[in-house]
């Protein structure tokens, strides 16, 4: 049985990029040279990895092997990466995965950075939320990822984003320093039905809480608020993409998440990620979306 690298990289871009053209895309090549490595995978192993019929998916037994060829591809890559470390300095492509906020309020910056102090390596990003993005960190799919209240571990601290109030400009409460939960009981409430959800019912306890509308896209959610519909309460990296006829106010009892970047807990890390987050621990310390470091 010869199995090879390329053919297990394209396995898993097929996959991991939901089908042929977006893995050729991703991996340099064409799409026929794609379909090659992976039908030359199937007659290695004399099973289909892939079921073609309608959207793109692994079988069955393409499901056993995906974990398998994640942890050798990640091994070869490794390896690779070391010595060309030993050349002149962290490179390759390293997969990076963020909840959306964090991706619009805090990415931007950290890829300038990483652009400058590590020219060699390529950054792809990938948004989810909260817990999609553990488990794909936890399942190997990314490299290096920003999570929200992990347990401890051996990541950098990059930010404690505060939650807010999210009201109309015009909103009697709007140019208010700090407010109550209790003083948005006369709105409808407009709930983050994401993993926000969590922290919102947080900063509700000890209060009544009946929201009005459970919504999951943040852009829906400040258009319902620009319509008038009602107030929510969102992370405070939301206002780096805040229309102007909205704002956030702080609210009196602080009610926070906690935003750590690092690689996974349970493998070695693959060089450019230990170079990545060494870059962030080293530099000064990301500021918070409420301005603490």
């Amino acid at each position: 049985m010869a199995l090879n690298f390329a053919q297990l990289r394209a396995f898993l871009a097929v996959v991991d990029e939901g089908g042929f053209r977006a893995a050729a895309d991703a991996l340099g090549l064409t799409q026929s040279a794609v379909s090659h490595a992976v039908a030359a995978l199937e007659r290695t192993l004399g099973h289909p990895v892939l079921s073609r019929r309608g959207r793109v998916a692994p079988t069955a037994f393409g499901e056993q092997v995906l974990a398998h060829a994640r942890a050798a591809v990640a091994a070869s890559a490794a390896i690779t990466d070391l010595a060309e470390r030993k050349r002149g300095g962290a490179r390759g492509t390293i997969r990076l995965a963020a909840p959306p906020t964090v991706c619009q309020g805090l990415l931007p910056d950290l890829l300038a950075r990483w652009q400058q102090e590590l020219p060699l390596v390529r950054v792809r990003v990938f948004e989810g939320e909260d817990d999609e993005v553990a488990e794909w960190l936890a399942c190997g799919v990314v490299d290096i990822a920003v999570l929200v209240d992990p347990p401890p571990g051996s990541g950098v601290p990059i930010g404690e984003d505060d939650f807010r109030a999210l009201l109309r400009t015009d909103h009697p409460l709007a140019a208010l320093p700090l407010l109550d939960v209790a003083d948005l009981a006369d709105d409808p409430f407009l709930l983050t039905c994401c993993c926000c959800e969590r922290y919102v019912r947080q900063a509700h306890a000890g209060h009544p809480f009946t929201p009005r509308h459970r919504v999951r896209e943040l852009g829906t959610l400040l258009a319902m608020v620009r319509a008038g519909m009602g107030v929510s309460i969102v992370p405070g990296l939301v206002a780096s993409t805040l229309p102007a006829d909205l704002v956030l106010v702080p609210l009196r009892t602080r009610v926070a998440r906690r935003l750590v970047l690092g690689g996974p807990a349970d493998r070695q890390w693959h060089p450019a990620v230990t170079a990545m987050v060494d870059s962030v621990r080293l530099s000064p310390r990301s500021s918070g979306a409420d301005g603490t470091t």
